[in-house]
């Protein structure tokens, strides 16, 4: 058997070279059958013999990454776990704290990257080369508000500053919880991002009028001067009573104004 340093075929080395030229970033076993010109049963049991031998590394079942031809050992390389997102979860975006991050819209740092997929993901919870990622369910038609940006050269869909701000207003966790809700709020406020008109409009299309009381709730509770702002949420607030935080298990004092139920302190450590 011909072998060469590092312990791979040269046939096999020939292969790896032409998936390193031709992929950027995580690729599946068809990919690799088009690229290599061989049967698909052919292409997985190469990628899966490659994978075990550190030559490529799998991101997640049936999806790989390549290893620098030098390295010894699988997992030398990490990719950018945006690129592993957006071809490993369908229809997607960046979502929630992961796009505040991106939009300078929270100095807080989150580990973990959050994505809203159309798909229906079995867990809720993925760990793919050491990066969790936490998945929201969505359908397509409801992926408005989405921009396109780029990681090196893979494009990537984020949600747009608006859009964020819409999405963690319908559910809090997605923006670390209620009172970090109510710190990016406060900064897009401030930022060239804001755009009232696009909040509302966004919010009429995702049809989850709880956004609408929860902003303006946390509009007139943290100050914030959107007097405008206000008055459309205040025409749009359903008659229903819903949780500020629904992650909370705590019931609170009712305002009647809002029709929420007050279960956290949004203004507790803050200097307003």
């Amino acid at each position: 058997m011909t072998q060469i340093a590092g312990g791979i075929r040269r046939k096999n080395r020939v292969h790896l070279e032409c998936l390193h030229r031709s992929t950027r970033g995580p690729f599946a076993a068809s990919e690799a059958a088009a690229i290599l010109n061989m049967p698909l049963h052919r292409a997985r049991r190469l990628v899966r013999y490659l994978a075990d031998r550190g030559w490529l590394d799998r991101v997640r079942r049936g999806v790989y990454v390549t290893v620098p031809l030098d390295a010894h050992r699988s997992g030398h390389r990490v990719e950018d776990p945006w690129v592993v997102a957006a071809t490993s979860f369908g229809r997607y975006y960046i979502a929630g704290w992961s796009a505040a991050e991106y939009w300078d819209l929270t100095e807080q740092i989150f580990r973990d990257i959050l994505v809203v997929t159309s798909s229906r993901p079995r867990k809720r919870t993925v760990t793919m080369q050491g990066t969790v990622f936490r998945l929201r369910n969505s359908v397509q038609k409801k992926h408005f508000g989405v921009t396109k940006v780029w990681r090196g050269s893979h494009r990537i869909f984020i949600s747009d500053p608006s859009r964020t701000v819409v999405d963690i207003l319908s559910d809090p966790t997605m923006g670390g919880g209620i009172r970090h809700v109510g710190d990016i709020l406060s900064e897009y406020l401030a930022t060239n991002h804001r755009d009232d008109e696009l909040v509302i409009r966004y919010g009429d299309r995702l049809g989850n009028r709880t956004v609408f009381k929860r902003l303006g709730f946390l509009l007139e509770a943290l100050g914030l001067e959107a007097p405008s702002l206000v008055e459309s949420c205040l025409r749009r607030r359903s008659s229903g009573v819903t949780a500020l935080d629904p992650s909370i298990d705590h019931r609170g004092r009712i305002t009647s104004r809002w029709n929420l139920s007050i279960n956290a302190d949004i203004t507790r450590g803050m200097d307003r």
